[in-house]
């Protein structure tokens, strides 16, 4: 593997990618190469060549070896990992299955993704329980400032905190071990949200010890769309039912435990993203010679040298510490000005726009904290490189001169 920065890290035709776009936006909805496709379809044409064997008598066991891969490659024990088919998926689980009460306090951050937020708001507005918001200033100071900020929040009505691993729309890395194990001292659970996670930084969760965490395979391992896992800490799995209640529910076997069973059929789907995963694992570990620690680090060092690009030629200061960037880096450009367009369940933004007709860059534009104010956010992955990233900050010298 090529570690210099001037060049990809790998050939870039691996992903399917349009090459005529310069795509750093990985983030947002990772990209799946050539040939875990390959293999998702080659699944896909097993289960359609019979499918009464292949989901009743083959399924189970491919799931438990994907899911005991995964768990492996989190720090984790395969029976307290599930696979749901996303992020978003796994927070409304565990929301929607714990009870709460008027008087309740839900601690969140202004920093989480807005579905997860909606969740949240969602299962309040039903139990009158009442979100509590902590605000983590973006620039940031370093990981003390984000600790104090969650903590000074925290109350002894406070039952549950939904906190970020790694900030969708800043690219914070938080300092999840410090604030899930300062929580846990004041008796307060924590629900997890690693979208961006697994992949992009190291995840053990036997050490970090969150109650529940739930994360993406699709981003930064890039498995197929529709792979996401939920992980439950044994003594609060009786707590937490699969969205769809199905066959487990009544089920009378002894042989694995009830939540295994429940997560494990929740009706007839596609469950190829699943089953790829491990395939994603082994693919995208042996694209270095030092496998995903190599490429971990590799992508930091690529997201830090493009911010440093980027701040330069917007003549800003870098809005937080090295030691809070994984492979996403944001920065503020100009505020917005005239007539914007309309709202987007995701984003849209006029420069996201001009940048993607005008020079062929793909990148995210986000508001935040709140429009006019707005971040530009930038993923590096195996197929970027700096020139890449300097492209995008001669495009917008130009849009912003």
């Amino acid at each position: 593997m090529d570690l210099h920065l001037n060049q990809p890290a790998c050939d870039a035709q691996l992903w399917p990618l349009d090459p005529n776009v310069v795509f750093l936006n990985h983030g947002s909805f990772g990209s799946c190469p050539r040939s875990v496709l390959q293999f998702q379809r080659e699944i896909q044409n097993r289960l359609e060549r019979q499918p009464v064997q292949f989901f009743v008598r083959d399924l189970e066991p491919m799931l438990d070896q994907a899911r005991s891969d995964l768990a492996q490659f989190l720090g984790a024990d395969a029976e307290d990992l599930v696979f749901v088919p996303n992020a978003t998926a796994g927070v409304n689980t565990v929301l929607r299955s714990l009870s709460f009460e008027r008087g309740d306090e839900l601690l969140v951050t202004d920093h989480e993704y807005n579905a997860c937020r909606n969740a949240l708001n969602f299962v309040a507005g039903r139990t009158g329980a009442r979100v509590v918001m902590a605000p983590v200033p973006f620039p940031s100071q370093g990981a003390d400032e984000i600790v104090g900020s969650v903590l000074q929040q925290a109350t002894d009505r406070t039952r549950l905190a939904l906190l970020d691993h790694v900030s969708s729309q800043t690219g914070l890395v938080f300092p999840l071990e410090r604030l899930v194990s300062e929580l846990a001292a004041r008796g307060i659970d924590a629900l997890v949200d690693g979208a961006h996670a697994p992949g992009m930084i190291p995840v053990q969760l036997r050490q970090l010890r969150a109650t529940y965490y739930t994360g993406n395979c699709h981003k930064w391992l890039c498995a197929p769309k529709g792979a996401g896992f939920l992980f439950v800490r044994r003594d609060r799995q009786k707590l937490i039912r699969p969205l769809a209640i199905s066959h487990g529910a009544n089920s009378v076997r002894t042989d694995r435990s009830k939540f295994l069973i429940e997560f494990g059929w929740t009706g007839t789907w596609d469950p190829s993203a699943f089953l790829s995963v491990p395939e994603a694992l082994r693919f995208m570990g042996a694209l270095a010679p030092g496998g995903w620690v190599e490429i971990m680090r590799r992508n930091r060092e690529l997201a830090l040298a493009a911010r440093r690009i980027l701040c330069q030629s917007l003549n800003i200061n870098w809005p937080c510490p090295d030691d809070l960037v994984g492979a996403l880096a944001s920065v503020p450009i100009p505020e917005a000005t005239g007539p914007q367009p309309p709202p987007s369940p995701l984003y849209s933004d006029a420069v996201q726009d001009r940048l993607r007709a005008e020079h062929q860059i793909e990148v995210p534009v986000i508001p935040w904290p709140a429009p006019p104010k707005r971040l530009l956010r930038v993923s590096a992955q195996l197929y970027n490189s700096l020139p890449h990233y300097e492209r995008l900050a001669q495009a917008l010298e130009r849009i912003f001169s």
